[in-house]
């Protein structure tokens, strides 16, 4: 009886039309065991996944250069560690969505739970509502896009990439950053520790206008953000910044 329903929720990729998982009736695992064996050169490159019902691990690790809609609000991390893939999540997603991306791109059409991006390498984060706490926590190369707020901690230890937010950002923000860029079009409850605000200059504004173009935004203009960033007094010890650490 299971490889019946299981046959028959599961549709083959025929031309265009796309692979379609009913997760009401197929289980998870056999989705992320399929999209694991696809490999590069397939033609089967459209997947879609239907009642993922808060799943967890939804099309996490996928490798390959596919496009997955998801149909509806996803669990803990889904699409960790991508490459490669696009993968869109047509509702909101739970804890750590999109952690330790490599490349690819991620759109989240809903909201996102805390550390969205967290650790991210590579790649494009797109979140169209809020994001919570520590959105992009450590990140060491993402990109992350949030057209609504983000939570406090956000950026905490982020070392490289950029985050681009078009609405407000909690508190401490960038604690303790490193390298990476932050741009705010909204306010900021308060800044962490060695983050500060810094002069936009035109490689920036260009590389914000890129950015808010791969996402698909249209109503933001970049002289409307102010950038952040580190003020690097933490990089090296001082006994006046003792309080700091």
């Amino acid at each position: 009886m299971h490889a019946t329903n299981s046959a028959l929720a599961v549709s083959p990729n025929l031309g265009s039309a796309p692979r379609v998982f009913d997760l009401a009736v197929t289980p998870l695992r056999e989705l992320n065991q399929a999209l694991h064996s696809n490999r590069q050169g397939s033609n089967e490159t459209q997947w879609e996944v239907l009642n993922p019902k808060g799943g967890h691990a939804i099309s996490a690790g996928v490798d390959t250069p596919i496009s997955v809609d998801i149909r509806g609000s996803v669990g803990y991390y889904c699409a960790g560690m991508n490459q490669e893939a696009t993968i869109t999540v047509h509702g909101s997603a739970g804890p750590g969505v999109a952690e330790n991306m490599m490349s690819g791109e991620v759109i989240i059409k809903g909201n996102a739970s805390q550390y969205a991006g967290a650790t991210g390498r590579g790649g494009l984060l797109v979140i169209e509502g809020d994001a919570s706490s520590r959105c992009g926590i450590s990140m060491k190369g993402i990109d992350i896009v949030v057209r609504g707020n983000v939570g406090h901690m956000s950026a905490f230890m982020a070392q490289s990439g950029h985050l681009v937010v078009l609405g407000d950002a909690g508190d401490a923000l960038g604690d303790s950053i490193y390298e990476a860029k932050l741009f705010v079009r909204g306010s900021v409850k308060s800044l962490g520790a060695d983050c500060i605000a810094k002069e936009m200059r035109p490689e920036h504004i260009a590389k914000l206008q890129e950015l808010l173009d791969r996402a698909g935004i249209t109503d933001a203009k970049p002289e409307e953000f102010t950038r952040y960033g580190s003020a690097r007094s933490l990089y090296n010890f001082n006994i006046d910044n003792a309080a700091a650490y």
